[in-house]
């Protein structure tokens, strides 16, 4: 790293949203002089080359105490973060994309337990491979499943079954439009049979794919016009416009030979423009600013600045366990990478904390968050009334756990009133 790069990530500024007010901290309950751990161990990452740059939010009572930026855009561009940064938030597309289909379904368009294939009849007389042969599947996935990623699909991240290296060979990645990637998805096995276990998965695109079924708009105009319109989140596309262009982030991959963070290569790199297949499990590109407004109308019940996207009761059901502890924990020691942490279950489209005291990090029960694959992470807390956000921008980083918990408790160690005692 140069030392323009080296000098740029060593310093974390304050930032100020430009449609958010930030508030003293002290009035909503958190110590502002402990709140600075959190740049702290933000600066730590990046004089380590564990990371380029980052933003960090914190809110609390609908209310921004912390938003700062540390580091650079890049290791290969030393311009300094800034608050305005577009991020690729992969799987953050996820509670998005389950938001927009339970738009519809509060509208009647469909029912939680219908089977996908009413609408989406590619996925009729799905089969399963079981030891070699492939066999009906024993129930049809509905779309509650895909929400809760237990529809019997998988992603193709292992080389252990057939059915994995089958998701590989049809690079399901490179889908041009939405009937490619569902037909492309449809001829192949389930990895399980539908509603046997949690399993991370492509369930959040085939989500995508019945919204736009059912709305008769492609997920890019149906999330423009219906949730980020309304809401007001100006910079968050599945196409970034030409003049935003140069707010992207730079993206990176830890390479474990160096020790340190390298710049992604152009061939791996997701494009940002000319997309004509919309993934509604890791398509959007955000800022900081924009996705905590998506956040807040979910803390607020399904409602924002009087702009009402869901009904209260809608956020609660989507925000509780939804599995079984039989179906959370099948296969748990076989896939772990696809499974969740201790004491945490998955809602509709989000992890829900249900043992805050075996999740292994300061928590609240009830608590719902997602990440993305690039380090994006976001949580809220119900019971203390809290939002965080990290944006940065790495790959395959074996500190990603690591790096998320840390945000946490610099958060929660700032708290002195607990809204929970009250």
């Amino acid at each position: 790293m140069n030392t323009v790069v080296l000098a740029a990530c060593l310093l974390a500024s304050a930032a100020a949203l430009a449609d958010v007010e930030v508030v003293s901290s002290s009035s909503v309950g958190l110590d502002a002089d402990r709140l600075e751990h959190v740049n702290a161990f933000i600066n730590r990452y990046v004089a380590d080359n564990k990371i380029a740059g980052a933003v960090t939010l914190i809110a609390r009572r609908g209310q921004v105490v912390h938003v700062a930026t540390a580091g650079a855009f890049g290791i290969d561009d030393p311009r300094p973060m800034t608050e305005d940064a577009l991020f690729r938030i992969f799987s953050m597309t996820k509670p998005v994309t389950t938001v927009a289909a339970l738009m519809l379904y509060e509208k009647g368009a469909f029912q939680l337990n219908d089977p996908v294939a009413k609408y989406l009849p590619d996925f009729a007389d799905m089969t399963v491979l079981i030891d070699g042969k492939s066999v009906p599947a024993a129930s049809a996935m509905t779309i509650r499943q895909l929400m809760t990623h237990t529809a019997g699909l998988t992603y193709g991240w292992y080389t252990d079954h057939p059915v994995e290296l089958a998701y590989q060979q049809a690079q399901l990645e490179n889908s041009t439009t939405s009937d490619d990637f569902i037909s492309r998805l449809s001829a192949l096995p389930l990895r399980f049979n539908p509603n046997t276990r949690y399993h991370y998965s492509v369930a959040s695109d085939v989500l995508g794919v019945l919204v736009e079924k059912l709305s008769g708009l492609t997920l890019e105009q149906f999330f423009a016009e219906h949730i980020f319109l309304p809401l007001g989140m100006h910079n968050t596309f599945f196409n970034v416009p030409l003049e935003k262009q140069d707010r992207l982030v730079q993206s990176h991959m830890w390479d474990a030979k160096t020790g340190a963070i390298a710049a992604l290569s152009e061939d791996l790199r997701r494009p940002t423009a000319n997309i004509t297949f919309f993934s509604g499990g890791g398509g959007l590109i955000s800022t900081i600013e924009d996705y905590w407004v998506f956040l807040e109308m979910l803390r607020n019940g399904g409602s924002h600045k009087g702009v009402r996207l869901l009904g209260n009761k809608t956020v609660a059901y989507m925000t509780m366990d939804q599995l079984t502890a039989g179906i959370r924990d099948h296969g748990a020691e076989q896939y772990p990478s696809s499974h969740l942490y201790p004491g945490q279950s998955f809602g509709l489209g989000v992890g829900v904390i249900t043992d805050p005291a075996q999740s292994g990090v300061i928590s609240s029960a009830g608590e719902y968050s997602w990440g993305g694959i690039a380090n994006t992470k976001f949580w809220v807390d119900p019971q203390e009334d809290l939002i965080g956000i990290l944006m940065t921008q790495v790959v395959g980083a074996p500190y990603s756990d690591e790096l998320r918990f840390a945000m946490k408790v610099a958060t929660y160690q700032a708290l002195t009133e607990l809204d929970n005692a009250r």
